[in-house]
């Protein structure tokens, strides 16, 4: 019987500074940081190591992408907060971070009957001709799979790395019950 495996592949988090910064003065102190206005009101910091990207709003909003874990998330805000600190941005405090999204991928080892299982799995959209994965919007946890006939799966909408593990757990016993999954 085939197993299932999963990596995190990111983890995205909102922090919150809860105060204005001045987005030009990045700029200014920062040569490396991406800021059009014009196109898009967010000003793009990327980080060398860990390597990750994130954008910095005038809010006082950041949002931080790329990352491997929860933890990994929060050392990056910091390390950003960190750097805009040391160049001369004025922060007060520190910032509130929340995780609010997690994306996963994996596979469950054997090949899976999407034309079955949208039957068998409630919340389910499979149009083939448009997207080849079966989308299942499980309700607990509250996350989102892509299945695919090869047995891989993408989970999008988790806040902890235990609900991808536990979904996939649940998708896993649901497909082996209903004989969706089939192993070589």
């Amino acid at each position: 019987m085939g197993k299932a495996f999963i990596n995190i592949e990111n983890v995205v988090a909102l922090a919150s500074l809860k105060q204005e910064i001045d987005l030009n003065s990045i700029v200014q102190s920062s040569p490396s940081a991406e800021y059009r206005p014009e196109t898009f009101a967010g000003l793009v910091y990327r980080l060398k190591k860990p390597k990750m990207a994130t954008l910095i709003f005038s809010s006082g909003k950041i949002i931080c992408t790329g990352a491997k874990s929860k933890r990994q998330a929060k050392k990056a805000v910091m390390k950003v907060v960190d750097e805009l600190k040391q160049k001369g941005i004025v922060i007060l405090g520190k910032p509130d971070i929340t995780i609010t999204n997690i994306v996963a991928s994996g596979g469950l080892g054997g090949t899976i009957d999407l034309e079955k299982s949208i039957y068998s799995l409630e919340r389910t959209m499979y149009e083939p001709e448009q997207f080849p994965g079966l989308i299942y919007r499980m309700k607990d946890p509250k996350v989102v799979i892509l299945l695919f006939t090869s047995g891989n799966i993408v989970v999008t909408g988790a806040k902890k790395a235990e609900e991808v593990h536990h979904a996939v757990t649940m998708l896993q016993k649901t497909l082996r019950a209903t004989e969706l999954v089939h192993y070589e």
